[in-house]
């Protein structure tokens, strides 16, 4: 079986049998026939895949493996690599939505009779969806003479006037553009049989999977895993700013995204019937698995290309209708020195430090006149000097349209409050030409949470809506503004839109803040009367040590139910994260939509965090009920009849009971949750117990409401006096 060259870690064993990694550990040692690894490291052994299902379902360990785990195993473990065999099951998958019949055909037989079939069917499919596709062993039509003239639609319209001589860009007229080194290539080679032929056992898992999810959900959670399994590796556009962003560029019929990532933002684009999407990003396979996700999802052309944008342009001659951008930030090595004299700088030569600029003016290159771009910029591109001459051209010839000020945590880095541009290339010069600048960072949401996206968009769409209608909008203070470009053509040309603002209007500050001090006053008193009685102290005699479990043994005896968080689900559901478990706050984060069944918090549940040594339990509320249990939490259910919630927190809380069940790294203390202690008493003394932890939690709720009241009182006081809206008695 070719399925025997996969491997498959501890950890994967541990997710195929439905335990612990522990328990594996206690296989290996205790059962001599349990398969020997074949890869690895002496500390992270792997295993043959197909050795494990067996010794599994011999030993009865694999009754109840989910097929989608089984296939994410065979996937993660591929003798090629996992995206080798991501981008195998996507073109399966394809045929699979496209053609079932094909694929019934010529997967009834042999391993090595689908290898062998399976190229001519991809190329009957990929063809005609990703023009473009290289097939090996034939000469591809589509690059003639090193231009790629499949993904280059046609086009009337002008190329690009060349740069206007300046004494910073003077360029030669005799100058032509540098000679990319590695050119750009199509993203897809349809892969031949000795290549697919180690794939055959996962793709008919694949297929098998397909059948109960359909094609697309089941290339979605198979991508969506490998993306979760290598986070540092890829940097993602959440599925909100997509669609922000898709939005603003309205309904376009040619859309490029020349820095694709994984696709999320031309899947967000609203479909329309001859809808054209052309993609490209430097990492071949990020270009590859983008152009097999956008195929799954619409049914327009998909162009896919693999190479540096900057470098080696595999739309030369594009006249797009939006272009569609999460560029890299701060790449030093984007082609300065190749790319001096290449006729997309029309509006000046970015410096070394502004390779930002560089993408801002690729797409203006790319665009049909009158054409919208839409690119997410980090902050520093709005204001630093070395940009201020290109951001000043582009702002005389009416090319940047808007700047949003997006708030903190609505992409990565998430602690930056990121901007948008929407820039359009100019059919004509505005007579009183304006820009509209927003700012969205009042929805940043408390906490780790994302922002109030719905805040967010109806702002920013209902501005932009009214700018682009009527040239100018009506100013709301420390939200929106229309500014004259020839305010913002200093010397410094800043375009932060928090520094052109006028600040919120507040025509009640001082009643604001009675409000706010009435409220501290009766929080106040609340806190006094919640406050604990002094503590007996207890005789030595009757201080007797009592008997304890653990938690661990209580979930063995069916006391208590563990679970551990950190899946989404497949709907927008509002995350309990670590910090709101810290900070006692409502729900506030978000996780990316998953095909895994996400924990849902009930009512008397107690969550613990794991990270950060802090002694904190909390009883999950009807407030809190119905959230997704977050990264980095255990829940514990406990059975009533046997346990109570309050008194099992409590108990939790002990600094001793956290510190014996602690391990310690060099930066980081991790809870182990099991080994955590307490005592074994009757339900009615648990009771008793549980009376006194909810008292306290309630005294410790007053304490930190009154701590917000008191700083939102000194934070309003300070600015009452700074703006003018308080003056002093």
């Amino acid at each position: 079986m070719q399925d025997d060259a996969t491997e498959v870690t501890a950890a994967g064993i541990a997710r195929l049998a439905g335990v612990g990694r522990a328990a594996v550990s206690n296989w290996r040692r205790r059962h001599a026939d349990f398969p020997r690894p074949v890869g690895g490291s002496e500390t992270s052994p792997a295993f043959a895949l197909a050795e494990v299902e067996e010794w599994l379902r011999r030993h009865r360990k694999l009754a109840e493996v989910p097929l989608k785990e089984r296939v994410w195993q065979q996937l993660a473990g591929h003798p090629d690599g996992p995206v080798t065999a991501l981008v195998h099951a996507g073109c399966a998958l394809l045929l699979i939505h496209d053609r079932p019949p094909v694929w019934l055909d010529i997967s009834s037989g042999t391993d090595e009779r689908l290898a062998a079939l399976l190229p001519d069917a991809l190329d009957e499919v990929l063809t005609p969806r990703m023009p473009g596709t290289a097939r090996p062993g034939r000469t591809d039509r589509s690059h003639v003479n090193g231009q790629h003239l499949v993904n280059t639609p046609p086009s009337t319209s002008p190329a690009p006037p060349a740069p206007r001589a300046t004494p910073a860009t003077a360029t030669p007229a005799t100058a032509t553009p540098a000679t990319p080194t590695a050119p750009a290539t199509p993203a897809l080679d349809i892969p031949t049989a000795p290549r697919l032929l180690p794939s055959v056992p996962l793709l008919r898992g694949v297929a098998e999977l397909a059948a109960e999810r359909g094609a697309r959900p089941t290339f979605e959670f198979l991508l969506g895993r490998h993306l979760d399994a290598n986070p540092r590796q890829y940097t993602l556009t959440p599925p909100d700013l997509a669609g922000l962003m898709a939005a603003l560029a309205g309904t376009p019929a040619t859309v490029l995204d020349p820095a694709c990532g994984t696709g999320a933002l031309l899947r967000a684009v609203a479909d329309r019937p001859d809808r054209r999407l052309l993609v490209q990003d430097s990492s071949p396979e990020l270009a590859a698995l983008t152009a097999l996700r956008l195929a799954l999802h619409t049914r327009a052309p998909v162009h896919a290309a693999a190479g540096d944008t900057l470098r080696a342009d595999a739309y030369p001659e594009l006249r797009a209708d939006a272009v569609l951008c999460h560029p890299p930030f701060n790449e030093r090595n984007w082609g300065h020195d190749e790319l001096a004299y290449d006729p997309r700088w029309e509006y000046g030569f970015p410096a070394r430090t502004e390779s930002e600029l560089a993408w801002v003016q690729h797409a203006l290159a790319r665009l049909r006149d009158g054409g919208i771009a839409v690119l997410l910029m980090p902050p520093a591109v709005a204001s630093r000097r070395s940009g201020r001459r290109i951001r000043a051209d582009l702002l005389r010839r009416g090319a940047l349209r808007a700047v949003v000020a997006l708030p903190a945590g609505a992409a990565p880095p998430y602690s930056v409050p990121l901007h948008l541009w929407v820039l359009r290339r100019p059919d004509r010069t505005p007579a009183q030409p304006e820009v509209l600048l927003v700012d969205a960072g009042r929805f940043s949401a408390e906490g780790r949470g994302g922002p109030d996206w719905p805040g967010v968009r109806e702002t920013v769409l209902d501005a932009w809506g009214a700018f682009d209608r009527d040239g100018g909008v009506e100013e709301r203070p420390g939200l929106a503004r229309s500014v004259p470009v020839i305010e913002l053509l200093d010397d410094d040309v800043d375009l932060t839109p928090a520094r052109r603002l006028p600040p919120p209007a507040d025509t009640d500050g001082a009643g604001r803040l009675a409000d706010v001090r009435a409220r501290l006053d009766e929080t106040l008193r609340l806190t006094a009367e919640l406050a604990p009685p002094p503590a007996e102290p207890v005789p030595s005699a009757a201080s007797g040590r009592l008997p304890l479990t653990t938690v661990g043994e209580l979930a063995r005896a069916g006391a208590l139910v563990m679970r551990t968080g950190g899946h989404g689900g497949r709907g927008r559901v509002p995350v309990l994260t670590d910090h709101d478990v810290l900070a006692g706050t409502v729900p506030s984060g978000t996780l990316p939509e998953s095909e895994e069944e996400p924990v849902l918090t009930e009512p008397g549940d107690v969550v613990l965090p794991v990270l950060g040594g802090g002694a904190v339990a909390r009883v999950v509320d009807e407030a809190t009920a119905g959230a997704v249990l977050g990264r980095n939490l255990v829940l514990l259910r406990p059975d009533p009849a046997a346990l109570d919630a309050w008194f099992l927190a409590g108990f939790l809380r002990g600094t001793a009971n956290h510190r014996q069940a602690s391990s310690y790294a060099s930066t980081a203390t991790r809870l182990d949750v099991r080994r955590l202690q307490l005592p074994r008493l009757a339900p009615d003394e648990q009771r008793r117990y549980g009376e006194r932890f909810r008292a306290l939690d309630a005294f410790e709720r007053a304490l930190r409401e009154a701590g917000r009241l008191g700083e939102q009182l000194v934070r309003g006081m300070y600015d009452g006096l700074t703006d003018g809206t308080i003056v002093p008695d």
